[in-house]
């Protein structure tokens, strides 16, 4: 087992996340809710009236929790990249195919999502949640819900059971799969692609590039079914309304159309790019350090 690729990818993780969070909050808000007309409204209205903390809303919880489940995502893709090569061609010196890296990714993406989807319920319903943490009814104002990202898990738990921790985990099975999948093939593409003649790796430009276009290409095939992941998630917080994947999906479409699936899709590539950037550079720089 190769632990180096554990370490480095959650240290990328949890740099990811800090970069990206502001864009994915704003994100989560325009997919869960309509009162927003557009990206800038949402923009202006969080800080009309959260100021920029309600841009980081819920943050701790994926800063701790990312970096684990990138260790795990990136930990399985190289383990078991690794073990494909020794199955496939009897050495791990072959060079992988492309179905080699897709496999991989797909079993990351697999894997990652059984540790990933309590953290992520509870950073979606901190992130769709506009009250202040600590605002009363005194002034007519509604009390939030959830104090902070603890008291929201036990609060998820206590009023929907255990498994309510894992609503939308079925989404998140369907847009993580096929979505890592894409992301590790992209960079190992690009990768090769921007490799110097005569080297074995890209220069540090050359990681930057394939690391900010695997994030972008793994979103745009993924944003459909994160609108729905979202979206069941936060159902439930006042009145349960969808019964599940395919009725949240029908519903969807018959009320706002097809172009549902594509909302929060030019933030999701916009904020792709310089997360990824982020990520696949420190993994590399760390994995180039521990081994």
């Amino acid at each position: 087992m190769y632990l180096a690729d554990f370490i480095a990818g959650s240290a990328g993780g949890a740099l990811g996340v800090a970069v990206g969070y502001p864009l994915d909050t704003v994100k989560v808000r325009i997919q869960t809710q309509r009162s927003y007309k557009g990206v800038w409204h949402c923009i202006k209205s969080t800080y009309k009236t959260e100021k920029i903390g309600g841009f980081f809303k819920g943050m701790s919880m994926p800063v701790t929790t990312v970096s684990i489940t990138s260790s795990v995502a990136f930990g399985t893709y190289r383990n078991c990249l690794q073990w494909i090569q020794q199955f496939r061609y009897g050495s791990t010196e072959v060079s992988p195919s492309k179905l080699d890296f897709f496999l991989s990714g797909l079993a990351a993406g697999a894997a990652q999502v059984m540790v990933m989807s309590p953290a992520d319920i509870v950073k979606v319903r901190l992130q769709t949640q506009t009250q202040p943490y600590r605002s009363s009814n005194a002034a007519g104002i509604p009390k939030a819900k959830y104090r902070g990202p603890l008291h929201c898990m036990m609060t998820i738990a206590k009023e929907e059971g255990f498994f309510g921790l894992y609503k939308g985990a079925s989404a998140l099975i369907l847009r993580d799969c096929p979505s890592f999948a894409t992301y590790f093939l992209t960079y190992a593409v690009f990768c090769k692609l921007l490799t110097p003649t005569g080297q074995n790796h890209p220069e540090w430009a050359g990681v930057l590039v394939a690391g900010g276009c695997a994030g972008m290409c793994a979103w745009s095939l993924s944003t459909p079914m994160d609108v729905i992941k979202s979206r069941m998630q936060t159902d439930g917080i006042t009145k349960k309304r969808y019964r599940g994947v395919i009725h949240c999906i029908t519903d969807s479409v018959k009320n706002e159309g097809i172009k549902v699936f594509f909302k929060g899709l030019g933030l999701n590539c916009l904020r792709a790019f310089p997360v990824n950037m982020v990520v696949f550079a420190t993994y590399e720089l760390l994995l180039k350090i521990l081994r």
